[in-house]
């Protein structure tokens, strides 16, 4: 197998959508010997800032000396990114053995019946409150996407022989691929809303399903602010007898950094630095860590695509992040007021349309001077007609264009000094190939990030 066999494999299991349940996830962790039972994690769930919040954590346990895995999604540029450990993307090699290996396994000892339909109920008994989703699909057996690279993540931390691993969540919690482990601890970063169509369309309903990853007598750090979310969490801390730890992000963050500087922006990095920090002062009886090890962590992390500046050859101040939700769009937003108050940027914008691009556009478009539309290449792509109504109405004084893809879009602000390419992880991707700023090169991986949606998906979510 090549390595582009490889990929076309993953591809190929787009086919099988995307599911909410762990029995797939257990039956091919089984298979390849439970691998995460003899691993360390800390678990992060939540709405906004979980990548942020895990490469903080990755990055100060790396500092204290640990060889430390690192499992986030989705991936900017190449499917590598998710697996790594001390920062060093999983190689080329590596992806294919454990993809043949993989392959192997399915096909030789997936013995149950296939193309059945059926239905599993997604809601939790002990929370009648719970949306009583089900899941339908015609091929309840095969493993998907994220399961398989779930699994294959843990095989390649075991391997490796990580210390821990900073285990970042796909979607939800509580019925996401990477609940099949017992963390040290779990963290939530906040509540927010997104993936409604999924999780339920309440904070208490979306709360719930992040509050999953809570495990009896584990403690659970968590920054949501949210009462309604919050109530959530600690109700479910409380039946579980996981200690809360309810993060209070100022008196840690100065007394940890001291004079350190942050090198990601924004007052929510700031929020998520500290949720990091009280996650480490947590587990310090079993991992212990120096103050000395957190600030250095702290000093050096990198987490591109998020409020990410780049200079180009031509002098050009770029801007990139991954505003993918209303409160991204409000993170940066706030970043923006508070960094470049007097600034008119050239705002390039695309976004996905289950997302809440009203919002993101009545957000984000007062801030420029001019607004210029692409699609994100994805079959989830709002149209840029679509928000071509919506910009102009936010920020009347904008001129407004609408472009065929991203490329066109940055030739048009090519001769604007300051410009903001934003709205989706996907395109803030598709940008860092285009201006050659990425450290890591793909042949079209971006698409795998399409696992669990689209024409050829097989799973559907619907009230029965």
């Amino acid at each position: 197998m090549t390595y582009s066999e490889a990929i076309r494999f993953l591809y190929d299991l787009r086919l099988f959508g995307a599911k909410f349940g762990l029995e797939n996830t257990f039956k091919l962790a089984a298979l390849t010997g439970n691998p995460h039972e003899g691993l360390r994690f800390i678990h992060v769930a939540g709405t906004n800032g979980k990548g942020s919040t895990c490469a903080m954590l990755e990055s100060i346990y790396r500092a204290a000396g640990l060889r430390v895995g690192l499992f986030t999604s989705p991936h900017l540029v190449s499917f590598r990114e998710r697996i790594q450990v001390n920062r060093q993307l999983i190689s080329e090699t590596d992806v294919v053995w454990l993809v043949s290996e993989t392959k192997g396994l399915i096909e030789t000892d997936w013995r149950e019946p296939r193309g059945v339909a059926a239905s599993f109920s997604l809601r939790d008994d002990r929370d009648a409150t719970q949306p009583d989703l089900k899941v339908a699909t015609t091929d309840v057996s095969h493993p998907t996407f994220f399961e398989v690279v779930t699994v294959m993540a843990l095989r390649y931390f075991a391997e490796k022989k990580c210390d821990l691993v900073i285990w970042e969540t796909g979607m939800g919690g509580r019925l996401d691929a990477t609940n099949i482990v017992t963390p040290l601890a779990s963290v939530i970063t906040n509540i927010g809303f997104d993936h409604q169509q999924w999780l339920g369309d309440t904070l208490q309903k979306i709360a719930a399903e992040k509050a999953g990853i809570i495990k009896p007598g584990v403690p659970v750090v968590t920054a949501a602010a949210a009462l309604e979310a919050l109530e959530v969490i600690e109700e479910t801390a409380r039946t579980l007898n996981a200690p809360l730890v309810k993060e209070a992000h100022a008196p840690r963050l100065r007394t940890a950094m001291g004079t350190a500087e942050l090198p990601l922006l924004g007052e929510h990095q700031k929020r998520n630095a500290a949720l990091a920090i009280a996650t480490v002062e947590t587990l310090r009886d079993r991992i212990p860590v120096s103050d000395g090890a957190i600030r250095r962590g702290l000093e050096t992390v990198q987490w591109p695509g998020r409020l990410q500046l780049v200079k180009t050859k031509s002098g050009q101040t770029v801007l990139l992040d991954g505003a993918h939700n209303a409160a991204g769009a409000d993170a940066l937003r706030d970043a923006l007021e508070a960094y470049y108050p007097d600034a008119k940027p050239a705002l390039i914008l695309g976004v996905l349309e289950d997302k809440d691009w009203r919002h993101i556009c009545q957000t984000l478009a007062p801030l420029a001077e001019r607004i210029i539309l692409a699609p994100v290449n994805s079959e989830r792509s709002a149209r840029p007609e679509a928000l071509l109504e919506a910009c102009p109405k936010a920020n009347p004084d904008a001129q407004v264009v609408a472009c065929p893809s991203l490329a066109d879009a940055l030739k048009q602000a090519a001769k604007d000094p300051f410009v903001i390419v934003t709205g989706s992880l996907y395109l803030v991707g598709e940008a860092m190939e285009n201006l050659g700023i990425s450290t890591v090169t793909a042949s079209d991986e971006r698409g795998l990030n399409e696992w669990g949606v689209g024409q050829n998906s097989k799973l559907e979510t619907r009230a029965i």
